[in-house]
């Protein structure tokens, strides 16, 4: 497989300077103001690459590092675009003005480039334009051809390009399918692919699947499609046994040729194609018979005939004893050296133990005899399923087979390993080894986190090895693959060969490939990775050294921290709360200068090698910072390379006189401020992955450093803090009743005493609730409560995004209470019974609502409350639910019941609960309900009241509403606005609720559907739709409109569906819904377009969050001219 995309264009023309190739006749000097440029860029040494095409001006790339970005996600290089030069190397571009409009340029990732054939390339065809890979003597002709024009080729690394085929199964029906060749005719755009189906299946094709149902929505997804796809009409996807394998190979990796001819159909390639009869001996042994396909590979000094399946009639071949011809047309491949066969490891049955192969070409009349005597079986031998058979000569093998030692390290990153199938393509100048599954490790469990596995691989000896084809079926939980590295060792030449990767093989991460082409290193790509991997760790650490940063320099050799003295002497001597010891980041001249907090006007300095304290003004003080592998700094000066800060064991100022093995030069780096209250921070995990939060409330510590990974701190009281998710506002991370997540309200299980490390300069965070348990992470990077056993499964690397303020002691740390703060409540919050009709928006509990008559309490708290609740004409035994909303944060849900549930909310009685709330701002709403449970769930609410225990201060909340589904709106919950004067502060607006069910077959469903509308003001909490203007709710096509009664929301942000299916005959697919205020002129419209549930990664989710269309919301206005309009995003 080739990686490098094709970019059709006219042809190029030649040019008599440097041999360029012009897109125009048109030629501008360098100096000429040109408004775009359009230049091609090709990639160093691959006359395959067709080239890139742009477009270059001052809007698309504001800088040159920009455009070299954005070229190494589109130009093949392993190690990105570095370097732009002229077609021959002669000039390099360091600036954008440099480009000429017209020209073509060269891309690589070093200085030194590989002149290519611009014209050549320029007309290479397409890769489905490729009948067969090019052999290695082929290779040599072509080369050699090169020279004469005076081209040289210097990589010797061949992209092997052949069709990709796709077996296309009917939807729902395994036994109608076809397969299908990709080609330009086909590939123009996914409507005529879609066309291209239909004409072969027969019936019009509407939509593609994977096997596993995922929707194919373009032609990108479909080249990355495994090699098996449904076609469905306009029905949703019907589950099958879509096995691939048992019509193919048992791996699909690019660069293999998969030809399958049946034997009364072969068919000559060209005129002096190679007809072969095939005899194949299965052996006399018990069970030596096969039910699976078996195919043959030929190969010769031209190519390869690529896999042929040796067809007949089922059940009948390779069975025990038997010998089975066949005759195959394998095209001119020039002279045999060996051959593959295998089987695709299908049917009841699959081993096999064949006996021998015999060939015989029918063109020349050559006869050649290859013993085999092996099984061909995953249980049996060494497990493999296919063999290599050399040809012999004079009863020796021409080549020998050879068993090669394949080592594959996977990445330290958490979530790196894999469960999924591996394959490998080993390739080198005799050939290649044909995909093989990497079955049997000399570890336990394969492919585990920062693990290297050794696999045998027996093949043909390949020569001299130049690249691998590695990939995986993408299936299994936790598919995805971070590989960092493969060496081969070959034992005939004991030589060991390195395929550097250090990317994932995931679709969910980077490019979504899963599969991987990697070249041999030389000493020029080691030194370029050197360099890459230098560059990731100073970003992962460049925050520390930001202008206005205050840091601490621990050295782990003396144990002690770096500290500057008022007389300017400098040691290594310093503890943590040393005042000398804190220094602030200054920027000059892309060096650092650290200045003494204490003493601003001194800094650190490198005088003639000596380490002291001179004036921050001085040239002296500038010092570079490099970063290590173990995340410490080496500070050396800018004036003078070579001098460093360094201390000797004892932490004094080293000298002359000391050995180099008693310096300490390393220091691990402190940022003071990282957990001060309101920071934004990340927990990183490795140089590439933080600790993050998802939507279903579990962490993982293999999330990516972005938005979705960002926690909040409040601070609780000194070296204590709780940690809230950024995005899942009001979710914090927690650890109870044995597990750790981030469903955490704010309780006392949300305390986390913050441990630094010094040696390492990363933080470990441990309960207070549950002391000793720790933050830790299992390899597949899923949060667990851990105890401290010396691992670094508990150590996270903090990531200052934002910085906090230094919270003065004895305020409160509760998150949803203001700036100022309010007096910490003495009272431990209690566990919160699990609400009945569940808010969307989580908050910070309150404890549960206990009945006051017949208790006796101490002494009001400050957040002590009275909630009175009046019943009218009709009582209720239900499950009563309450939620107070304060401009600060949320209370609730709380429950509001005792052990006698009998004699609560009956008919005309008032009952009274006495509660403690944390401080959530000036109340603006209440939210009550029931969970319509008991015989009698009806319930005439009169009236609430809420009375500050301590001021008396009291709110009244008249209601005078049914609370049933047989009375009013059928609601049973209802909101009350806080009311001042006798008016409500906030309006009850009713929300007109319209739900478009698809038109998908089957897009119809009888399960409960639940909203919840967020807007400026809160939510709506969690409504039932219940009762439709439609007699028959959520059928196919149709649209329901319901009615919600709520306090406004102010604008509205987002809402969330969910859906209670219980089997996936009652999945439901919305198309869109739309909000309205009754009686106003404003519509939301948030389109959905899915089925609900829906899997992702691998976990089923029942509800989704649907935003506004644009991000905005439109105004519909009744004009003369004007039926509607609608506001730009910008200007909502």
């Amino acid at each position: 497989m080739s990686e490098t995309p094709s970019t059709n264009y006219s042809m190029l023309q030649p040019n008599s300077s440097e041999s360029e190739q012009t897109l125009s006749t048109r030629h501008f000097n360098v100096t000429e103001p040109v408004v775009a440029k359009r230049i091609c860029f090709y990639k160093s040494g691959d006359p395959q690459f067709n080239g890139i095409k742009m477009v270059i001006n001052n809007r698309s790339f504001k800088t040159f590092d920009a455009l070299l970005d954005n070229l190494s996600k589109r130009v093949p290089i392993p190690f990105g675009v570095r370097n732009i030069s002229t077609p021959r190397g002669i000039h390099s571009i360091t600036n954008l003005e440099d480009l000429e409009d017209g020209k073509s340029y060269i891309c690589s990732h070093q200085k030194k480039i590989k002149p290519i054939n611009l014209e050549r390339a320029s007309k290479k065809p397409l890769p489905w334009q490729i009948s067969r890979p090019v052999s290695a003597r082929r290779r040599v002709v072509q080369l050699a051809r090169e020279k004469e024009d005076g081209i040289v080729q210097e990589d010797r690394a061949v992209k092997i390009r052949t069709p990709k085929k796709l077996l296309v199964f009917k939807n729902g029906d395994i036994r109608i399918r076809c397969t299908i060749i990709l080609s330009k005719k086909n590939m123009q755009n996914f409507e005529t692919f879609l066309d291209s189906i239909s004409e072969l299946m027969q019936y019009p094709v509407v939509k593609l699947y994977t096997t596993d149902g995922r929707k194919v929505p373009n032609l990108q997804s479909l080249i990355l499609c495994s090699g098996a796809i449904v076609a469905a009409g306009r029905e949703p996807f019907k589950p099958g046994n879509y096995d691939p394998h048992r019509y193919s190979l048992p791996a699909k990796l690019p660069g293999l040729s998969n030809r399958v001819y049946p034997k009364a159909n072969a068919k000559s390639e060209s005129r002096n194609a190679g007809k072969w009869k095939v005899s194949v001996l299965t052996s006399d042994m018990p069970s030596a018979g096969t039910s699976s396909q078996v195919y043959i590979t030929l190969y010769g000094d031209y190519s390869n005939s690529g896999p042929i399946f040796l067809y007949g009639k089922e059940g009948e071949l390779f069975q025990r004893g038997n010998e089975d011809i066949f005759t195959i047309d394998t095209g001119d491949i020039g002279e045999l050296y060996k051959i593959r066969i295998g089987h695709n490891n299908s049917g009841e049955s699959p081993s096999w133990h064949c006996e021998e192969v015999q060939l015989q070409n029918l063109y020349t009349g050559e006869q050649f005899s290859l013993p085999a005597h092996r099984w061909l079986a995953q249980d049996q031998d060494d497990g493999e399923i296919c063999r290599e058979l050399p040809l012999l000569r004079r009863g020796q093998p021409v080549l020998p087979v050879i068993v090669y030692e394949v080592h594959i390290t996977t990445g330290e990153l958490w979530n790196a390993g894999t469960e999924a199938d591996v394959y490998i393509s080993i390739h080198g100048e005799e050939g290649d080894t044909g995909s093989r599954q990497l079955l049997r490790s000399k570890n336990p469990r394969k492919f585990l986190k920062g693990q290297t596995d050794l696999f045998l691989l027996e093949a043909v000896h390949l020569g001299n090895l130049y690249k691998i084809v590695i990939g995986h079926n993408g299936l299994g939980s936790g598919n995805g693959w971070f590989l960092e590295k493969i060496i081969v060792k070959d034992p005939v030449t004991d030589l060991d060969y390195s395929f550097p990767c250090h990317r994932w093989l995931d679709q969910g991460e980077e490019d979504g490939k899963i599969v991987r082409e990697l070249n041999v290193t030389d000493t020029t790509t080691f030194s370029a990775s050197k360099h890459k991997t230098m560059q990731k760790r100073w970003a992962a650490e460049r925050w520390k050294f930001q202008k206005g940063n205050t840091l601490q320099f621990y050295s782990r050799l003396t144990r002690g921290f770096i500290r500057l003295s008022p007389d300017g002497t400098v040691d290594a001597l310093g503890d943590k709360k040393d005042k000398y010891g804190l220094f602030d980041v200054t920027v000059k001249r892309n060096a650092h200068v650290f200045k003494s907090h204490q003493m601003p006007h001194i800094a650190l300095a490198l005088n003639n090698g000596y380490v002291t304290g001179m004036d921050n003004e001085d040239t002296l003080c500038e010092l570079q910072v490099h970063i290590q592998p173990n995340r410490c700094a080496i500070l050396e000066s800018a004036r003078s390379p070579g001098h460093m800060i360094t201390f000797s064991l004892q932490g004094k100022v080293a000298d002359d006189t000391i050995g180099y093995a008693g310096l300490s030069k390393e220091f691990v780096v402190h940022v003071k401020g990282v957990f001060h209250n309101g920071a934004i921070i990340l927990l990183t995990t490795s140089l590439y992955q933080a600790l993050c939060l998802r939507p279903d409330g579990s962490c993982s510590g293999a999330g990516k450093q972005s938005e979705e990974s960002y926690w909040k701190v409040h601070k609780v009281s000194s070296g204590v803090c709780m940690i809230e998710s950024l995005k899942h506002q009001r979710m914090y991370l927690r650890i109870k009743d044995g597990e750790c997540n981030g469903k955490g309200t704010g309780d006392v299980y949300c305390h986390f005493k913050i441990e630094k490390n010094l040696d390492s300069g990363s933080v470990s965070l441990e309960s207070v609730q549950n002391r000793g348990m720790y933050v830790g992470l299992q390899p597949d990077g899923q949060t667990k409560p851990v105890v401290h056993t010396g691992e670094r499964n508990i150590l996270f690397y903090p990531r200052v995004i934002k910085f906090g303020r230094e919270k003065p002691m004895g305020t409160s740390a509760t998150p949803s209470q203001p700036n100022g703060g309010i007096r910490e409540s003495e009272h431990q919050l209690a566990k919160t019974q699990k609400p009945v009709a569940q808010s969307p928006s989580a908050s910070p509990p309150a404890k549960e609502m206990k009945n006051t008559q017949g208790t006796k309490y101490p002494l009001p708290s400050e957040d002590e409350w009275k909630v009175s609740v009046l019943t009218g004409n009709g009582g209720t035994q239900a499950n009563v639910t309450l939620w107070i909303y304060g401009d600060k944060g949320v209370a609730g849900p709380i429950t509001l019941g005792k052990e006698n549930r009998e004699q609560l909310f009956l008919p005309r009685q008032e009952d009274e609960f006495q509660v403690e709330i944390k401080y959530i701002g000036e109340f603006y709403k209440i939210r009550i309900g029931h969970d319509g449970t008991s015989e009698h769930p009806e319930w005439k609410l009169e009236k609430v009241t809420l009375q500050h225990v301590k001021s008396r201060r009291t709110l009244n909340f008249p209601a005078n509403k049914w609370l049933s589904r047989s009375h009013g709106t059928a609601d049973i919950i209802c909101e009350l606005p806080v009311e001042e004067a006798g008016k409500p502060i906030y309006p009850i607006v009713k929300y007109q609720i319209y739900v478009y069910t698809g038109h998908l077959e089957q897009a119809e469903t009888d399960s409960p559907i639940y909203l919840c509308i967020y807007g400026k003001r809160g939510d709506s909490g969690l409504r039932l739709l219940h009762k439709s203007d439609m007699p028959v709710k959520f059928q196919r096509g149709m649209v329901d409109m319901f009615e919600m009664e709520a306090v406004s929301l102010g604008k509205l942000q987002k809402v969330l569906l969910h859906c209670e299916a219980s089997n996936k005959a009652q999945y439901w697919y919305c198309e869109k819904v739309i909000i309205r205020k009754a009686g106003k002129d404003s519509e939301y419209i948030f389109n959905c377009e899915r089925w609900l549930p829906f899997m992702s990664q691998g976990i089923i989710h029942s509800e989704i969050e649907l935003y506004p269309e644009g991000k905005g919301y439109c105004y519909i206005m009744e004009m003369k001219s004007i039926i509607c309009m609608v506001f730009s995003e910008s200007l909502c």
